[in-house]
């Protein structure tokens, strides 16, 4: 696998340090994050956010462990804080010798003094508890008078805010001479235990953390947490130490075999997604990365009926999971690693949401009605079938499935909501509503949609073309009439012509309420990229070459072309200012798969079209490391935004490079 690891150039340069992040998922949709500098720079980043309130009412609950080393009379930070005075105090990552990931564990070594010490968090999957851990190298002395003390800080807020310190009252009660209980009313208790040491109870808060990525993004840049108690250890070399955080009613205490565990996961991941292509076990090591990422996404999403239920984090911090995000994600989360399986757990979960033949854009939380305002999650949905039968011949499956699918498809025959269905003229599909974005550039700003991109939209259409070949493919494994999906098709077929712009790609929207928009945008290329094309070979090739001259970069393609009025070429600034650029220029990782299955569709040259996927393990040690993120700069050199960890962006990337591999073995068709 490709290693990440950093010396003390960039250890060692606070700014440096600051910017990269490790991220860290559970499989219940709670999630650890930080800086390899150990600081604070974002509201989301804390030991443990967990959902307090399932499947995904999430808050901070154990903030920071910060260690002292304490030895020859001296004490040695290992903890690092950013103060909104402007003071880094303290500074530990001074001392801090290299970092690298084991797997996705983050794991720091600190030099002190003639000493070494390394630490060490993770996630225990499919439980909400963390484990930061501690042991000196067995290289140094014999840790005769060595000792550590870690400050617990916790907090019980809403991951998306900052704190109260009035509103978080909570009962701590000491459990032993090593154990805490932090007692939330009504809302959690946080169990921290310190296996081999003690904990001496304090109450204090530790206010005024600056977060400089919230200031950035316009947003509260100050938040506090509360010091329940310090843990103290005695080192011996080799030896692990650590403190447990949990809410669960029984945690494992014996950190060695945690951490087995943790890495025994990330291990079986691997190897099932080596059995799922023969070649993948020889795969490029940043290829295997993805696959450890694509991991984290995956989620328990039980409902009624289905107790086994999954679902797809879009993307952590900020999303939950969107219809829309999971279909698109699917295949690279699940088809390209092994797990069929949790593909047809995924698609019998959100068949249970599918009304007058939508998927909800937002899967509900608890309590909360779905929102169906996606024009393209159905269409979406259909291509995750055919994806999934492709790689699984599982007709079993699609037998249960087809009537939900054709009911699906009857509705956008006849109409459905927001002004979605089939324009009885041409047979394309339209869309819209003043007031909504349906696609999935759905930047939307009070009132004001930035995208409405209402009418017939390129990519909307692409998608009802290969659905209604999907379903005619459907049919006949079946032995189910065809003929109706196979004549819709035809006719989208000849109508899409109108998309075709005589000076190069194509039409972005048409039939809108302005005409026909002829913006350079992303979306044309999955008339090229779908299983199905409408398009003739000389037109495909033209598109290509269109988004490849004026939308390609190494992450992804941009949201518009640069000469555009609209085109922002930096996603900065406030709320406003952000979200009126978030589709304006932009690049988008997600899209640079598609567009390499299309540079392989028109030349027929795999090995070129997996070298366009190449550039992203660069990225993989830059901002979220291993991970993939939402968005990057327009212009150069391209800095990433957004969120950092998406779950479609490294999975569009994973599926490309793996259908593609299968392309080389099999005489080019994917």
């Amino acid at each position: 696998m490709m290693p990440i690891r950093f010396g003390r150039a960039v250890c060692g340069d606070l700014p440096q340090a600051e910017r990269r992040e490790w991220w860290l998922a559970n499989g219940l949709g709670g999630y650890a994050a930080g800086t390899i500098a150990g600081s604070l720079t974002r509201r989301y980043h804390g030991l443990l956010v967990a959902p307090v309130e399932p499947p995904l009412g999430r808050r901070l609950v154990f903030a920071k462990a910060d260690a002292t080393l304490v030895a020859d009379g001296h004490d040695w930070p290992l903890s690092t804080n950013r103060w909104a005075s402007g003071a880094v105090v303290p500074a530990g990552y001074d001392h801090m010798e290299r970092f690298h990931l084991d797997g996705r564990i983050p794991a720091w070594t600190f030099a002190i003094a003639g000493r070494r010490v390394e630490a060490r968090v993770w996630l225990e999957q499919g439980a909400n508890t963390v484990t930061a851990a501690w042991r000196l190298h067995s290289d140094t002395d014999d840790g005769n008078g060595v000792s550590l003390r870690v400050s617990l800080l916790v907090n019980g807020r809403d991951h998306h805010g900052t704190t109260d310190r009035h509103g978080f009252t909570p009962d701590v009660r000491v459990d032993g001479p090593d154990r805490l209980r932090v007692v939330e009313p009504g809302g959690f208790t946080l169990t921290l235990h310190a296996p081999g040491g003690r904990i001496e109870p304090r109450r204090d808060w530790h206010a005024d953390f600056l977060l400089p990525v919230e200031e950035e993004r316009g947003l509260p840049p100050v938040d506090h947490h509360l010091c329940v108690g310090e843990a103290v250890f005695d080192l011996r070399p080799g030896h692990w130490v650590g403190v447990v955080g949990s809410l669960e009613a029984e945690a494992d205490m014996d950190i060695a075999a945690s951490l087995a565990r943790r890495r025994a996961q990330e291990a079986a991941v691997l190897a099932t997604a080596d059995d799922a292509l023969p070649d993948m076990a020889a795969s490029p090591g940043w290829v295997r990365r993805l696959v450890l990422a694509c991991d984290s996404f995956l989620f328990a999403r039980p409902l009624p009926g289905v107790p086994d239920g999954q679902s797809v984090i879009a993307g952590y911090p900020w999303f939950g999971d969107w219809g829309r995000d999971t279909m698109i994600a699917l295949p690279g989360l699940t088809l390209a690693t092994g797990r069929a399986d949790s593909a047809r757990r995924i698609l019998e979960t959100f068949a249970r949401l599918i009304d007058r033949g939508m998927l909800p854009n937002v899967f509900p939380g608890a309590g909360e009605r779905a929102d169906y305002n996606t024009v393209d999650a159905a269409l979406w949905y259909v291509e995750a079938w055919r994806a999934y039968l492709d790689a699984t011949d599982d007709v079993t499956a699609l037998a249960g499935a087809f009537p939900v699918l054709a009911g699906l498809i009857g509705e956008h025959r006849r109409g459905t909501r927001y002004g979605i269905g089939e324009d009885p003229a041409d047979g394309l599909l339209r869309a819209g509503e003043p007031g909504l974005q349906l696609t999935w550039m759905d930047a939307k700003i009070g009132d004001w949609v930035v995208t409405p991109r209402h009418g017939k939209p390129v990519e909307i259409n692409a998608l009802w073309f290969n659905a209604l070949r999907a379903m005619a493919g459907f049919a006949d494994r079946l032995g189910q009439p065809a003929a109706v999906y196979r004549e819709a098709a035809e006719r989208v077929r000849r109508s899409f012509g109108r998309f075709v712009r005589s000076c190069g790609g194509l039409y972005d929207v048409i039939d809108g309420p302005d005409g026909d928009d002829a913006s350079i945008r992303p979306n044309q290329i999955f008339a090229v990229s779908l299983p199905h094309s409408p398009l003739e070979p000389a037109v495909q090739a033209r598109v290509v070459a269109e988004c490849r001259r004026e939308l390609l970069t190494s992450h992804g393609l941009r949201s518009l072309a640069p000469d555009h009025p609209d085109y922002r070429g930096h996603y900065r600034g406030g709320v406003w200012e952000r979200d009126g650029g978030y589709h304006q220029g932009p690049v988008w990782a997600w899209l640079l798969g598609p567009f390499a299955l299309a540079v392989h569709r028109v030349t027929g040259d795999a090995e070129a079209a997996q070298r366009l996927l190449e550039p992203i393990a660069d990225h993989l040690t830059d901002a979220a490391l291993g991970q993939v993120s939402e968005i990057f700069d327009g212009n150069p050199p391209h800095t990433p935004r957004g969120c950092p960890v998406q779950a479609w962006s490294a999975a569009c990337v994973l599926e490309a490079w793996w259908r593609l591999e299968q392309a080389k073995s099999s005489n080019g068709r994917i």
